[in-house]
């Protein structure tokens, strides 16, 4: 498969939000890179470093990376601040503990270039991951491409003025805003679920247990989407990952 003209001379921008990513976001650029290069479209590559106190931003330095700092300590808010910096006309937000790669991204120009105004894909979690989170996921993501609406910022595609249009990242939020901005971007035009995946880290559920996500699930049940709007509570997110073993 081939990338038309017209989506070959648009400039792609690659926002990577981090905080405390040096285990992975030299992997990170380098698969941005790698996946990239081999289609031979204009590209930048941003990472967003949102108040990191290790080596995040000198990482992703000496992978090719330009670094934005900031000290917002809010994924919405570091995503946007990410697409004001962009200089594309499509826009990549993929998450500091990801790797992307050719066909993955190769199927988000072309779906872009038919007309779509946005996407994702499906995460695949590396390592090891407890028997309900297999299942959770197994079901999760046949009923999330069933509804064409996945919950997964790990690598999120849309164009500018989509973006633009959908207002961003809501930033009301501290977490799942991935979930907003996807109702936007469907307001504005097609949104697609690639069938191509990307590989992510699975250390945060390897940190938590079920019954961290059952509280979880159980305060977003009661208090709705108000629980999303600090940081309290929202330790899978925001407190580091120690990751448990076998």
């Amino acid at each position: 498969w081939t990338l038309d003209h017209t989506t070959r001379q648009q400039m792609i921008s690659f926002i990577v939000p981090a905080y405390n990513e040096e285990a992975w976001v030299g992997r990170c650029v380098s698969a941005i890179r790698s996946g990239v290069e081999a289609l031979d479209v204009p590209y930048e590559i941003i990472v967003v470093d949102d108040a990191s106190s290790d080596a995040t931003a000198s990482i992703a330095r000496q992978q090719g990376a330009q670094v934005v700092r900031v000290e917002h300590r809010q994924i919405s808010a570091t995503r946007n601040a990410g697409a004001r910096q962009a200089h594309g006309d499509i826009l990549f937000f993929v998450d500091a503990d990801t790797l992307v790669n050719t066909p993955a991204i190769q199927s988000a120009l072309r779906s872009v270039g038919a007309g779509a105004v946005g996407g994702g894909c499906a995460p695949r979690f590396e390592g090891w991951l407890p028997l309900w989170c297999r299942l959770a996921l197994l079901i999760g993501e046949r009923l999330c491409r069933w509804l064409r609406f996945f919950p997964s910022g790990a690598c999120l595609f849309c164009t500018r003025s989509a973006f633009q249009a959908a207002g961003g990242f809501n930033e009301n939020y501290y977490a799942a805003e991935e979930l907003w901005f996807v109702a936007a971007l469907k307001r504005q035009g097609r949104f697609v679920i690639i069938p191509e995946t990307v590989v992510t880290s699975g250390r945060k559920v390897r940190a938590h247990s079920f019954l961290t996500f059952a509280r979880l699930f159980t305060r977003l049940i009661l208090r709705g989407s108000s629980g999303l709007r600090n940081r309290r509570g929202l330790d899978y997110w925001y407190a580091p990952a120690r990751e448990k073993t076998k």
